[in-house]
């Protein structure tokens, strides 16, 4: 198979670096890839002959009429020329786009076969039990479970519920404090009594644990203190439970729970925070083979680094302790997006099974940091002009000046008694510059600036401070 790679003179040493070993011809058409012509590969093509065409992913040309003249495909490699080298290997074996980059066809098309393997993985699995359908242990993906603390205080509960479902929790547990009573755990579940997915009640006192079972499917969290009083009922309700250690060990408490006819038993070892026992809490011990309880969301919450990472490394752990499932909340800000992070983790863990590590699986745990950097050729200019700063003093815009903030997940422009909405930066400036409200140069890159840092805010979910840092 002969390869044609049209490129630019500025990237051509990276598609020669590339392309070497491989059965492709590198041909420069200007200075920029991305300039290349429909004509121009023409031409190209009627002098030699090809099996395929890959142009640059940043072409923005439709080279449709080539391809019907010619017979030869032409299809869109990478973005950026320095992630060929990521493209070629893959020639033969898959089929790239005509119309979308290569780097996001096929980062799109392994997310896709990675969600298949979830599925077929799961609807294959065994599992110990099922909580509303929800399959727990045996061969089954690690459930995640988000807590929402102090339930009958939370005035959105219903809402709040519903965005943990959303955001891939598997099961949703209500915690009541010491203040809670047994009318606000009755309350907390008749709101909430059409929801499909399974609940938990996360109390140990035993008025609130009975309160909870006309509608809960698991508690947390039992042991020999609380067991005499509530285990024939929670056994008589089928509700499941999770079992920790008390005056007792683990495994005598989930005797005890077995013996008050509890059929469906998680054990919780109680995973401690880094710096009290960590790495000690992992020695988990006998645990009567029931399926394991890890509580990562004990680590997350005291621990001031970035979550996404911790979650991943808490999932890992949890995969290879066996757990069944793991236990993450949203306490605090810092935490904030942990249970779609947990879920992905968790499936991360799934994709895993039969490889070394998790690494190149189709969806992943990136959310600042770059898998691969790119290391494009430098920038050809003749003269180069050292910026003096921004000048101090503002000249105002006639139009008016913009007050930008973040709501509900989108970026909002208000201008006097309008406002602007979208959810990107370059959306919303666009609306801007079409009604009029932008006449200054400096506004508009003001506000580009601005409007793209909220952009950034509700991405990676940060508070927004217009003329703040990010």
């Amino acid at each position: 198979m002969r390869i044609l790679l049209p490129t630019g003179a500025v990237t051509a040493g990276v598609v020669r670096e590339a392309a070497a070993g491989y059965p492709a011809d590198v041909v420069v058409t200007g200075e920029i890839a991305s300039f290349l012509s429909p004509h121009q590969l023409r031409e190209i093509l009627r002098k030699n002959t090809y099996d395929m065409v890959i142009v640059s992913g940043m072409s923005t040309a439709s080279f449709l009429s080539v391809e019907e003249e010619t017979g030869v495909p032409v299809f869109r490699g990478p973005r950026h020329a320095a992630d060929l080298r990521l493209v070629l290997p893959l020639i033969g074996t898959v089929t790239l786009s005509r119309t979308i980059p290569a780097d996001d066809f096929l980062a799109d098309k392994r997310r896709k076969e990675a969600g298949f393997i979830l599925h077929q993985k799961e609807e294959a699995a065994d599992c110990e039990y099922s909580l509303r359908g929800v399959r727990i242990g045996g061969g089954s993906r690690i459930k995640v479970l988000a807590e929402i603390m102090d339930a009958h205080r939370c005035p959105g509960l219903r809402d709040e519920v519903d965005r943990f479902f959303d955001a891939g929790a598997d099961i949703v547990d209500l915690g009541f404090g010491f203040d809670a009573t047994s009318a606000d755990v009755r309350a907390c579940y008749r709101d909430l009594d059409d929801v499909t997915g399974p609940l938990a009640i996360d109390s140990q006192e035993p008025a609130l644990i009975l309160a909870a079972l006309d509608r809960a499917d698991l508690v947390l969290s039992l042991h020999d203190g609380n067991i005499p009083a509530v285990g024939e009922a929670v056994a008589g309700a089928g509700v499941a439970a999770v079992i920790v250690p008390s005056g007792c060990s683990l495994l005598e408490n989930c005797t005890r729970a077995r013996e008050a006819g509890i059929s469906c038993i998680i054990a919780d070892p109680l995973i401690q925070p880094v710096g009290s026992g960590f790495t000690g809490s992992l020695c988990i011990g006998e645990t009567g083979g029931y399926p394991l309880f890890f509580g990562a969301g004990n680590v997350s919450e005291l621990l001031d680094a970035d979550s996404v990472g911790v979650n991943a490394l808490l999932a890992g752990i949890a995969y290879e302790l066996g757990a069944s499932v793991i236990f993450t909340s949203e306490h605090s800000d810092k935490t904030k997006g942990s249970v779609k992070e947990m879920r992905t983790a968790t499936e991360m863990m799934v994709l895993t099974e039969g490889r070394p590590y998790p690494k190149d699986l189709g969806i992943d745990l990136l959310v600042l940091k770059e898998k691969r950097r790119r290391r494009e050729p430098p920038i050809s200019y003749r003269e180069a002009i050292d910026a003096p700063g921004a000048p101090g003093e503002i000249v105002y815009d006639p139009c008016g000046n913009f007050r930008i903030g973040i709501e509900d997940g989108f970026i909002i422009a208000a201008i006097g008694e309008r406002a602007y909405r979208g959810r990107r930066g370059v959306d919303v400036f666009a609306a801007i510059q079409q009604q009029g409200d932008v006449s200054l140069l400096d506004h508009a890159a003001y506000l580009g600036s601005e409007l793209y840092k909220a952009e950034l805010a509700i991405r990676f979910g940060r508070s927004f401070e217009q003329d703040g840092n990010f």
